[in-house]
């Protein structure tokens, strides 16, 4: 393909063995056999101090928000796996995406959200596969320009869901959480047509 679609993938998750890290890379293989260029990063490697107003006016935009503002703003979708904290979006994650929502010069605020595609994905070690946090973070990001897909993935009793290489035990669910990866790939395809 040409000029095929970028997808950035990511978990709002610092935990270096994070179930939904591995959740994400699953989505973000499909994406990739779907056709789309897909680059994954961890969050981990990109520290953002809370966000702060006083901050931002004093220091202006730190570097590790202004290089995930440019991986946004680099990408035409969004693969996000999203732990869910105490029923909720996690602070990492809304952290984030407060970041990113900043106005700059030249760059409206939500500049790294308008017209962007996204699946949205968990994995918890209980039962409801952190199916609670979803809606918020769905709402956050249709609320903010997000185009989130009506499907997403939720896998319950992550600790014994995934096998050694990071795949799901499960093939139906490792084909669902491909599909995620592969749909946004086709309609950012689709989009672009």
């Amino acid at each position: 393909m040409a000029n095929p679609p970028k997808i950035l993938a990511f978990a709002g998750s610092a935990k270096e063995t994070s179930v939904n890290k591995k959740l994400v890379q699953i989505a973000a293989a499909g994406a990739k056999a779907a056709g789309a260029e897909v680059t994954y990063i961890d969050l981990r490697n990109l520290p953002m101090p809370l966000f702060d107003e006083d901050l931002e006016a004093q220091q202006g935009i730190p570097a590790t928000v202004r290089e995930f503002k440019d991986l946004m703003l680099a990408h035409q979708g969004l693969l996000i796996a999203c732990p869910e904290y105490n029923s909720s979006i996690t602070p990492l994650l809304k952290n984030a995406i407060d970041w990113a929502s900043r106005p700059e010069p030249n760059l409206p605020g939500l500049a790294c959200f308008n017209n962007k595609v996204a699946a949205l994905m968990s994995a918890s070690p209980g039962g409801f596969g952190g199916m609670r946090g979803l809606v918020h973070v769905r709402a956050i990001l249709e609320s903010i320009g997000v185009l989130v897909i009506p499907e997403q993935r939720s896998i319950s009793k992550a600790f014994e869901t995934f096998n050694e290489d990071g795949n799901l035990k499960d093939s139906q669910q490792q084909q669902d959480v491909e599909n995620l990866g592969a749909k946004v790939a086709s309609l950012l395809m689709k989009l672009s047509a």
